[in-house]
């Protein structure tokens, strides 16, 4: 059974000129079938243990409609701690952001339901008490991911945008943030990943998803990769107060985050 998920991944200058330059990059047969397969498994069973979301699709609000979401399983599962310590999905966060290491700031499975409603236009840095913008996430779906399943769209180039980035997830940001993508002329890629493919994104770069009509769930494992020598910030607002709580909460302001939950999972410093 191939379960590699530590040899290196062969990035080009083209593509790290490419995230750089649009704030994002989908990846092709980053993960094999039997890797997504094995650990999916286990991440899925995990999400449904794990998850405390049991209202109606119907009942809930628009946040909770988007997906469920399940935040650090790797604290709660040694099977989940190995993916999300591989060294080939590290290594490639690394080599995009350009920085000598990187640490984890967190992992979080999100399940968009059958029938699930949009992930409105956001940028998930709004909720990170970080000093710079050297952080990523990788979008990891579990599945091939059709466009009826509500693929993740980004916003091209819009990690440069300082418009909404005072705005956390809500109809009020779909609204807004996408008038503002249109009047500042981002284009929007929108389209399906293959089986294996992945996406990295700047924790600053506009990014939503469509509802899922099919009658699967669209299964996604993230991990939140940041600069090995990134520090705290005060929060200044209740989100980022509640992720210093949750993620650096013996870490002093002004600090490195190395903490016990923001491992270094590469370095070469």
């Amino acid at each position: 059974m191939n379960l590699d998920i530590d040899s290196p991944y062969p990035l080009t200058d083209e593509q790290i000129a490419s995230f750089r330059e649009n704030g994002y990059i989908k990846l092709k047969n980053v993960l094999s079938l039997e890797v997504l397969e094995h650990y999916g498994k286990i991440i899925s069973a995990e999400v449904q243990r794990l998850n405390t979301m049991h209202l109606p699709i119907e009942e809930r609000d628009t946040y909770s409609k988007a997906f469920l979401q399940v935040i650090n399983i790797w604290t709660k599962n040694d099977t989940v701690k190995e993916f999300c310590w591989g060294q080939r999905l590290a290594r490639i966060a690394k080599e995009l952001l350009g920085v000598s290491g990187v640490r984890m700031y967190h992992d979080q499975a999100l399940y968009k339901e059958p029938s699930g409603g949009v992930t409105p236009w956001h940028a998930d840095q709004f909720y990170w008490p970080l000093s710079n913008a050297s952080t990523v996430t990788v979008w990891i779906p579990l599945q091939a991911t059709t466009m009826e399943m509500g693929p993740l769209a980004f916003a091209r180039g819009s990690h440069e945008s300082k418009v909404g980035r005072d705005i956390e997830i809500s109809d009020e940001s779909e609204k807004k943030i996408g008038q503002s993508m249109r009047e500042q002329n981002y284009p929007l890629d929108s389209s399906p990943f293959d089986l294996g493919e992945v996406s990295f994104h700047y924790g600053w770069t506009f990014h939503r998803a469509e509802r899922n009509t099919s009658e699967q769930a669209r299964a996604v494992m993230t991990i939140i990769y940041m600069d090995e020598h990134i520090k705290l910030i005060q929060p200044h607002n209740k989100n980022r107060e509640g992720d210093r709580k949750a993620f650096a909460s013996d870490v002093e302001v002004g600090e490195v985050m190395d903490g016990k939950m923001t491992p270094i999972l590469y370095s070469e410093s």
